[in-house]
């Protein structure tokens, strides 16, 4: 009996093609400039020089067309919502949702029936950055968690070889 690949993680197979496209992926993040609240602020000073979020690969974009992460900082009213399905329904796939903050991930303090009470009401969302408002470490640390759900992913539909082809 042969010992088996170390392809088999987790009952998935995972092609070089696979890795080689899931690190390009991860190593070029592309956010969307889009702030609602006080979150943006923290968003802002993330991508400055003290935090570089540019040593990920993650870079900043003006158009929703040019960027595959959606960051979601801030308080989303109801008269909003329609723009951020919107701006979310134009990127290209695959696309990532980040909720930064309270007021994001579940309406914060503001229970009333102009807030949506969650994102995820709205769009799908990948990864929670919680906090009010959360530290600019919070978000580079949301990055890395969304890194490491893109290495994750399968990307060529491959079929799992049989248990004879590996072990001979």
């Amino acid at each position: 009996m042969g010992v088996l690949n170390n392809r088999f993680q987790d009952n998935v197979f995972f092609t070089s093609a696979d890795r080689i496209i899931n690190w390009s992926r991860k190593s070029s993040l592309w956010p969307e400039t889009f702030g609602i609240a006080c979150c943006a602020i923290e968003m802002i000073s993330a991508g400055c020089a003290r935090y570089d979020l540019d040593r990920f690969g993650v870079v900043f974009r003006p158009s929703p067309r040019q960027s595959d992460v959606m960051i979601v900082a801030g308080t989303v009213t109801k008269k909003m919502a329609p723009i951020v399905r919107r701006l979310y329904d134009q990127m290209p796939e695959p696309r990532y949702v980040i909720a930064m903050g309270t007021c994001a991930i579940s309406g914060g303090v503001y229970n009333t029936y102009a807030v949506v009470q969650g994102v995820e009401r709205i769009i799908p969302v990948d990864i929670h950055v919680a906090g009010c408002p959360p530290r600019p470490e919070a978000l580079l640390h949301g990055f890395v968690m969304l890194q490491e759900k893109i290495t994750g992913t399968r990307v060529l539909r491959a079929e799992k070889p049989s248990d004879e082809a590996v072990l001979s």
